[in-house]
């Protein structure tokens, strides 16, 4: 005979334990504690288990209750995405989305391939390029998403994330030592460029120009090779370089920030999703790595 969970009971008990208490947890499921414990005690008794002990301290999960929070949160999750594939109206069509190389491998397939999934008839069109020209094709309704790097947020943006820009080099590299200090900088409009030049000069440090392309690959190749340095955000550095701290006696560089641009109107429902996407991958990202 087949039985069959509750499964707004087991989302009680997930917001109860993620939350750290029943009183927690009534913001979350937008029900009165009474409520809360009731839901917690028809699972328990549902199930012939004792899930939680409560205590002044607030609550412990008892064995029964440890090898349940790990299935119900991936019931809860698999229902979600039953009701959302389910009751989401079919989109077809295009989008296009601008992102600059440098976050393109760091950001992208954290969003992407969900998205692919949710919406199986859009297809998406990469723009890359400076965020000041991205930005442009978006005014000139060439682009429907961009996201952008830059030391500051316009009004009609919406900053999702803080990052330290840094100096990279090859492992165990010498070109940071080198005067002049040889710089592989992006394309005249790239963001990185001016406070790349005003910090150097600051500190007094002659340097020239190694390669002047928007290509992440070709920046890449040249510190690789350890021809040059590059000026970098912290959360993308590629793996196999070294950040340069203050004993490389490079000067330090302002943080930057990650913003989202949509269209003046908003934009349609897909392109709505798509910044929704967004937002809750580069959360999600951050939230992991701090």
């Amino acid at each position: 005979m087949a039985h069959n969970l509750d499964v707004s009971l087991l989302r009680a008990f997930v917001a109860v334990v993620d939350a750290g208490g029943m009183t927690a947890a009534t913001g979350v499921l937008n029900l009165t504690q009474a409520a809360v414990s009731q839901q917690i005690k028809r699972l328990e008794e549902t199930l012939g288990e004792d899930l939680i002990v409560r205590d002044r301290r607030g609550i412990t999960l008892t064995t029964a209750g440890e090898r349940l929070f790990g299935r119900a949160k991936r019931m809860l999750a698999l229902n979600d995405e039953i009701w959302t594939e389910m009751t989401t109206p079919e989109f077809e069509g295009e989008v296009r989305l601008g992102i600059p190389s440098d976050i393109i491998t760091t950001y992208l397939p954290t969003f992407l391939k969900d998205f692919a999934r949710r919406y199986p008839r859009v297809q998406i069109s990469l723009n890359s390029g400076s965020s000041a020209s991205l930005r442009a094709k978006l005014y000139d309704g060439k682009v429907d998403v961009v996201l952008a790097t830059e030391m500051a947020c316009d009004p009609d943006g919406e900053n999702l994330v803080m990052d330290r820009l840094v100096w990279v080099g090859a492992r165990g590299g010498d070109a940071a030592r080198q005067r002049p200090l040889p710089v592989s900088i992006g394309c005249s409009d790239c963001a990185f460029r001016a406070p790349i030049r005003e910090a150097l000069q600051k500190a007094g440090i002659e340097w020239r120009s190694v390669s002047e392309v928007t290509n992440t690959s070709a920046q890449v190749a040249t510190v690789a090779a350890d021809i040059a340095v590059m000026a970098w955000m912290a959360s993308t550095v590629p793996s196999g370089f070294d950040v340069l701290g203050a004993d490389s006696g490079l000067p330090a560089l302002p943080p930057f920030m990650v913003n989202l641009y949509l269209p003046r109107d908003g934009g349609n429902h897909v392109v709505q999703e798509l910044a929704r996407h967004i937002r809750e991958a580069v959360e999600d990202r951050h939230r992991m790595a701090a």
